[in-house]
């Protein structure tokens, strides 16, 4: 009788100790899922819709300095700046701020290492990844528009075949302007493929089906912008042409239409408030709140 009692008794105490630990398991994931659910809630009601600027090679954060000027000067609505450098080491250092109540800011990613060459690329389009997860972690976005200029857009292709499905299912990247951008390295025509090239329209399924492109050249000569060839930034056809809803390409000519000068073209501005820009944004250009920058 006594052995039967301490059995009983035994039970009894396993049972309450699993209960016990099963309580202690689920309050910290109640608080887990609580805390997700805000944050779900939060991105999916979320009104900003910001422009992700990566600059070419041999560039800084800096490199857009006067396009965003003249932006902010042609319009009413004012953009507020953030600057991001993702450092060799994985470090992000930052500059500027978003402005609380700004629907549409501008982040722009460079980088330490900022060489050429498509290891290069790659390597960039990593940093591009470390960025933007730091970003999703610290504002609420649920969709953006990306904005390249030469190798810029040549990473931003790379992070959208090979980084995007991290995001797909909870951000959607509405446009993508590519600015003189070789597609091809040097290469004129198609029909000497670079490595890169290849890869590119290799893996070309992955690019989401519902982005609006926008390849835009220059032309200081009827055959390049004096630097790219008029041939390589065409190459981008063969990338996105029939993968995305829409792609389109453009070309600028006149003053400021050589490559180096392309961010600064009075043309360009136009082109991305036309093409790139939300109209019917809303946000409140002169707020002076300012939401923290991003530092790691």
């Amino acid at each position: 009788m006594k052995k039967m009692t301490k059995s009983i008794l035994h039970t009894r105490l396993v049972l309450i100790g699993l209960i016990l630990i099963l309580v202690l398991m689920a309050i910290p994931a109640y608080f887990w899922m609580k805390d997700t659910n805000k944050y779900l809630a939060a991105q999916h009601n979320s009104r900003m819709s910001p422009i992700i600027m990566v600059p070419g090679s041999s560039a800084t954060q800096n490199r857009f300095n006067p396009l965003i000027r003249k932006l902010n000067e042609d319009s009413p609505k004012k953009h507020s700046v953030l600057r991001l450098e993702v450092m060799n080491s994985g470090k992000i250092v930052s500059q500027g701020w978003i402005n609380r109540g700004d629907n549409e800011p501008i982040i722009v990613i460079g980088f330490e290492n900022n060489h050429d060459g498509y290891q290069n690329i790659k390597k960039q389009a990593q940093m591009v990844n470390q960025a933007f997860e730091r970003l999703t972690e610290e504002y609420n976005f649920n969709n953006f528009k990306a904005f390249g200029h030469s190798n810029g857009g040549l990473v931003w292709t790379y992070w959208l075949e090979h980084y995007y499905s991290e995001y797909k299912d909870a951000i959607t990247i509405k446009k993508l302007m590519t600015l003189g951008t070789p597609y091809n390295f040097a290469e004129s025509s198609v029909s000497h493929p670079t490595q890169m090239f290849s890869d590119f329209v290799k893996y070309r399924s992955r690019i989401p089906k519902n982005l609006l492109v926008y390849s835009v050249a220059g032309t200081e000569t009827y055959t390049s912008d004096g630097l790219v060839p008029e041939g390589s930034v065409d190459a981008g056809k063969y990338i996105y042409q029939k993968q995305v809803a829409h792609y389109t390409s453009m070309t600028v000519t006149g003053k400021d239409a050589q490559h180096s000068s392309l961010p600064q073209n009075k043309q360009i501005v136009r082109l991305i408030e036309e093409y790139l820009l939300d109209p019917n944004d809303n946000g409140n250009p002169n707020s002076q709140n300012k939401q923290g920058a991003t530092q790691n």
